[in-house]
């Protein structure tokens, strides 16, 4: 099977290897040096500043967007939100469940954001920002230079899911005065699931401080001071984070997050040419698209019928989606170890699919 979703995604060689190996005790000193050159090598490549802390949560992505919302807000908060998808909508949720007030920006499945959804909001007392940097579920990446600008404006503490943008398109923390950064272990970087990583600025950790995390597990102040010394508070996902350090170092050596956005960059828009080339009958719905999905909406055909054909009979995963998108929006992803032959073999299906007239 050859793996074109948006996560878990395919792995190298290295990394794989890894997994191949008993999981070892982490109650060592060699163990502490490799979570706290973790933390190193993801602070470099988010161009975090110095001061900043990272953390290794064992949960998914979602995990640490609740974990941010926990240890950063309180109900004495007023947070604005970006709603334009599956994920937007999860924040919206996240927000409601622990009684944080907000305002949420609803926008239409493929739109991007503009200046025009922000202005109403200019001037009124907003204390927090969340977004996703890409909306994975429609493919949108949202302007966040235009977000930058408006929290710096309006002294909003911006919490961003890059969850499945991080290596894929650029990304500079310290430029962007975001307060905390959210990705996965299965996304560009290219692991198993199991970690949520996060770095939290001095902003951010400002925050914990102050505020009182009714979960234990999730408590940014324990995993703060474990990661001190390079551990965690509980047994985390060792085996995971292992592999997360050896596809850190594989970045580093081909250079670094620059490179590897450069890569993801080149397979998208290989991708995309090809969609044109042959003319397929697939529209991109996202007016803002990000190097690590291309969203596509079948013209003649149920998106989900075609993940299913292009599992069962081609042995390709593309990313179908849930919800009122199933039979609209399927996804093709550009981040995992992926090449351009990899891109011909499925380009191959779909024509093989249009010439038998099922697409």
């Amino acid at each position: 099977m050859i793996n074109f979703t948006v996560g878990p995604v395919q792995s190298s060689n290295a990394v794989r290897a890894i997994g191949a190996e008993q999981v070892p005790y982490f109650r060592t000193a060699e163990f502490s040096d490799l979570m706290l050159e973790n933390e190193q090598l993801l602070k470099k490549f988010a161009n975090a500043t110095e001061d900043s802390k990272a953390v290794f949560m064992t949960c998914s992505g979602s995990g640490g967007m609740e974990t941010a919302i926990m240890n950063c807000l309180t109900k004495d908060d007023k947070a604005l939100v970006i709603n334009g998808g599956s994920f937007g909508e999860r924040f919206v949720e996240l927000l409601t469940l622990h009684e944080i007030p907000f305002t949420e920006i609803k926008l239409e499945h493929g739109k991007a954001l503009k200046l025009e959804h922000l202005a109403p909001y200019e001037g009124k007392g907003y204390t927090a920002f969340l977004l996703q940097k890409h909306e994975t579920s429609t493919g949108v990446h949202y302007d966040i230079n235009l977000v930058s600008d408006f929290c710096k404006r309006n002294g909003c503490f911006m919490i961003v899911d890059t969850i499945s943008t991080f290596l894929c398109d650029p990304f500079d923390m310290a430029a962007l005065d975001a307060g905390v950064m959210i990705t996965g272990s299965q996304k560009a970087l290219a692991c198993p699931p199991g970690i949520a990583l996060m770095i939290l600025a001095p902003s951010a950790l400002s925050r914990i401080e102050k505020t009182k995390c009714c979960c234990q597990y999730l408590d940014l102040k324990l995993a703060l001071k474990n990661q001190e010394r390079g551990q965690t508070p509980w047994t985390p996902a060792v085996g995971v984070l292992r592999q997360i350090n050896v596809r850190l170092k594989e970045i580093d050596a081909m250079g670094g997050a620059e490179a590897e956005i450069k890569r993801t960059a080149g397979l998208a828009s290989y991708f995309r040419n090809k969609l044109k080339e042959y003319n397929l009958p697939f529209e991109i719905i996202s007016e803002s698209l990000s190097n690590a999905v291309t969203p596509l909406h079948p013209t003649t055909q149920s998106a989900y019928e075609i993940f299913l054909k292009i599992k069962d009979e081609y042995g390709m995963w593309i990313c179908p989606n849930g919800g009122d998108m199933k039979d609209t929006v399927f996804r093709v992803g550009h981040i995992g170890c992926l090449t351009e032959v990899d891109y011909d073999k499925l380009i191959d299906a779909f024509l093989d699919l249009r010439e038998k007239k099922f697409i």
